[in-house]
């Protein structure tokens, strides 16, 4: 059981942990440690038994009081008194320190202080085994709490803080082991088969193939090659490999993972801040009821008895405290939090769990996401030059890009000539390049560059349902490179899921017009936009958010690359970036960050949301309604102490339970 107040265990207990920003803190340790280099040892069999040596020793002296109670005649007051002060001390006074401490904070209304109130006040009216029960049920839901916070907390860690501590660096033609923290940028490590990546780096090896898995919840190997990025947390599958060090250890982009979801874990969802104002509310209002139950019969009843009616107040207190509401809503997040995780997807708080549930509207970029961005030239055609000297001049353009399109006419061309010098080279966001190559002035891109420029070109080209690099040469036009992408695998699958749960599905891309909708064709999306700026892909956004604004609930999510695409992820109501491991960018500005390149994983995130959605909303109902119906029956005198606490630490229970179920769903 929990409070929404912060408190430590005054008994020695090892477990520090603060509510009210609820279990989505729960990693905060963990990953600021693993962040900061080190790795954690389990706690030791002791330690956590430890735990339980105060709830055994005051079951063991309760269980004996019920006992000589029924058997023993000389067991009266004080003997009795003094025998159930021993056993409520062990798991009372830890709550009537933290109690006190938060009075002198100014934070009265604590379930400390009802647990306080309702015990002590079981011991005036000499019901002392009901006080020691309360308590230790009590302390018992604590304990059932923590094991299944330390089980959130281990589970997202694992899937996480994957790296090595120590890793193999090559110094003066020697292996040296050394620990990954102290390794300097520019320093070549190597990886042997099977082993860990421990830093981010380039590739020295030819080829290797690593497991990433950890890292993005795919199982498919992934084939990386000489100059390619190897991430820290990647498994070496096959031959030793070795790579030169870029990220320092505290920087890897799996430091920065960490940080997101130690982040994440402080962005609230509207139902948790509700709980929490419900909470401040909710507990005085039972304090004060509490006192009207056991005040006002006076005046009504007509053998009104002052210690019967006390502990109906009692009893009330007991089953009034708000625990399964206050950790069980939070963990339900966490647990969601966590699930996204093990697929590959990051939630960057609970907010987002909540927002994915409400779109309505899915638009998506094209290249990258609906399509894998691997292009590859299909076809040359020139015009009063020489295919050789189009694809010379245009390679040096287009060196000088990181675009998709750019890397496919580098790998067209090859290595075997040195590139032109090109100087001046500028890009025109939505129309291509610009620049000196040789002392001649190139054009390389759309349509729309060429028609900028007043160059005429041959318009059939704007129909070829691919996409047409144009290159013009000291204002003429020079010919054409045809360049195809293909569609993702699961792209049409990820569009049928879509539809399945009620979603509208929406292309838009900077790509001509053609090629959209031959895609947008072959995936199924409801509709498709091409020939975007920027700007243009901004104000599409707006239009759809608008045709959405007569119901608030309904939302729209965003999923771009979250670099080119940056402003329409912040306007969504959910950015949604794929393949984050592959920018610092993309983790900046989505709100939720697909790590593998699968387009279904949208809808895995959809699923995910409205799971953990409805198992809080479970908890919640189960929670009110059974302390609705207990309250009334303690208020009546039908139900007893024993009762009440059964029934609170019962909820409770439950509650916690279904909370971390979402973890182990099948998505």
């Amino acid at each position: 059981m929990a409070t929404h107040h912060n408190h430590s265990h005054d008994d020695g207990h090892t477990h520090d942990h603060d509510h009210d920003h609820g279990a989505l803190d729960l990693i905060e340790t963990e990953s600021s440690a693993a962040v900061s280099a080190g790795s954690e040892h389990a706690p030791s069999t002791w330690e956590g038994f430890r735990e339980y040596v105060p709830v055994i020793i005051s079951l063991v002296l309760l269980l004996g009081g019920i006992l000589l109670d029924n058997y023993a005649d000389w067991f009266r007051d004080p003997w009795r008194f003094l025998w159930y002060l021993a056993a409520y001390w062990p798991v009372g006074w830890p709550v009537l320190r933290r109690a006190g401490r938060q009075i002198a904070k100014g934070d009265v209304f604590t379930e400390f202080f009802l647990m306080g109130v309702a015990t002590i006040g079981a011991f005036a009216i000499r019901e002392y085994p009901e006080g020691v029960a309360v308590m230790l049920f009590y302390t018992v839901g604590e304990l059932f709490q923590d094991a299944a916070v330390m089980r959130a907390r281990r589970s997202i860690k694992a899937l996480l803080d994957v790296r090595p501590d120590t890793v193999t660096v090559l110094r003066d033609g020697k292996a040296v082991p050394t620990k990954a923290a102290q390794v300097k940028i520019g320093e070549v490590i190597q990886i042997k088969p099977g082993e860990k990546v421990g830093l981010d780096g380039k590739m020295q090896s030819e080829t290797g193939s690593f497991d990433t898995a950890a890292l993005t919840g795919e199982s498919v190997p992934r084939t990386i090659k000489k100059g390619e990025d190897v991430l820290a947390g990647m498994i070496n599958r096959q031959t030793l490999a070795e790579m030169e060090v870029t990220t320092l250890y505290q920087n890897s982009k799996l430091s920065r993972i960490l940080k997101l979801v130690q982040e994440a874990t402080g962005r609230k969802a509207k139902t948790q801040e509700f709980i929490a104002r419900f909470a401040k509310i909710y507990t005085p209002l039972i304090c004060a009821l509490a006192v009207l139950i056991t005040v006002v019969p006076y005046f009504f009843v007509a053998d009104y008895r002052f210690q019967d009616w006390l502990y109906r107040g009692l009893v009330f207190l007991v089953i009034g405290c708000p625990c399964a509401l206050v950790i069980s809503i939070p963990l339900g997040y966490f647990g969601g939090i966590g699930a996204g995780s093990r697929q590959g997807i990051l939630f960057k708080g609970s907010v987002f769990l909540d927002l994915i549930t409400q779109v309505k509207t899915v638009v998506m970029d094209k290249t990258g996401t609906l399509t894998q961005g691997v292009f590859k030239v299909q076809d040359v055609q020139t015009s009063g030059i020489s295919e050789h000297e189009l694809t010379r001049l245009t390679v040096a353009l287009e060196s000088k890009s990181t675009h998709p399109v750019a890397t496919a006419i580098l790998a067209y061309a090859g290595t075997g000539e040195p590139l032109l010098p090109a100087e001046n080279v500028e890009e025109i966001p939505g129309h291509g390049l610009k620049g000196t190559v040789g002392g001649k002035t190139v054009l390389a891109g759309n349509a729309k560059l060429l028609r900028k420029f007043n160059i005429p070109f041959d318009e059939n080209l704007t129909t070829i349902p691919f996409t047409v690099v144009m290159v013009a040469v000291e204002g003429r036009f020079a010919g054409s490179l045809t360049i195809a992408d293909q569609e993702k695998d699961d792209a049409a699958e990820t569009v049928k899921q879509l539809h399945r749960m009620g979603l509208k599905t929406v292309m838009l891309s900077g790509d001509k017009a053609t090629v959209v909708q031959a895609v947008a064709q072959n995936v199924g999306v409801d509709e498709a936009v091409g020939d975007l700026l920027p700007e243009d892909k901004v104000r599409e956004v707006e239009r759809l958010k608008q045709a959405l604004s007569a119901n608030p609930k309904q939302k729209l999510a965003f999923v771009g690359d979250g670099v080119n695409d940056a402003p329409v992820v912040a306007l969504a109501d959910v950015g949604i970036a794929m393949g984050g491991l592959g920018s610092d960018a993309t983790i900046e500005t989505a709100d939720v960050v697909i790590q593998t390149d699968q387009p279904s994983k949208i809808a895995t995130a959809i699923k995910i949301g409205k799971a953990t959605r409805q198992i809080v909303w479970q908890n919640i109902t189960l929670s009110l309604v059974v302390k609705a119906i207990v309250l009334l029956l303690g208020a009546g005198g039908v139900a007893t102490m024993w009762e009440a606490v059964f029934a609170d630490v019962g909820v409770a229970l439950l509650a916690i339970l279904n909370a971390v179920r979402v973890q182990n769903l099948k998505f």
